[in-house]
């Protein structure tokens, strides 16, 4: 049996988002935080699950897995709502926080989010303050307070 231990090691976050504008607004929101240290940035679906699962291109990648995963839903190639269901079902990963950050204010995509298993649905907002203040807000508390736990 795989006991969880607390990771105090590593502070990767990893950005799933293919829109340019909003990831430059992101990477920049956390950088205000002082989170971008360790960032790491995917465009698609398919590229996050290489990532988390050390495939592909990500085959050799050293790193821990992130503390958090800010996951954006319409992505190409793979949805964002099929990533999370491949995070939760794999014993590696299913322990990661993965906050869904998207322009979807569907009630049946909120719901089915949560029913596979993110920590947060956040609707991206659209004035630039106003997204700028949510990811520093998420940031703050995902990347600094909130204490996370990883199987090893």
């Amino acid at each position: 049996m795989i006991h969880p231990q607390i990771n105090f090691q590593s502070n990767r976050i990893l950005i799933v988002e293919d829109n340019e504008d909003d990831l430059e607004l992101t990477i920049d929101a956390l950088q205000i935080r002082q989170l971008t240290e360790e960032l790491d940035v995917v465009r698609d679906g398919a590229e996050a699950l290489d990532y988390l699962f050390y495939q592909n291109k990500w085959s050799e990648r050293k790193s821990s897995n992130p503390i958090f995963i800010l996951l954006d839903l319409k992505l190409p190639k793979v949805s964002g709502l099929e990533v999370l269901k491949r995070i939760r079902e794999n014993s590696s990963t299913k322990m990661i926080p993965v906050v869904i950050l998207s322009s979807s204010r569907q009630e049946k995509e909120i719901a089915e989010g949560y029913r596979l298993g993110t920590n947060a649905y956040v609707v991206k907002p659209v004035e630039f303050k106003d997204y700028m203040e949510a990811v520093q807000l998420l940031g703050s508390f995902w990347g600094t307070l909130n204490v996370t736990i990883h199987s090893n």
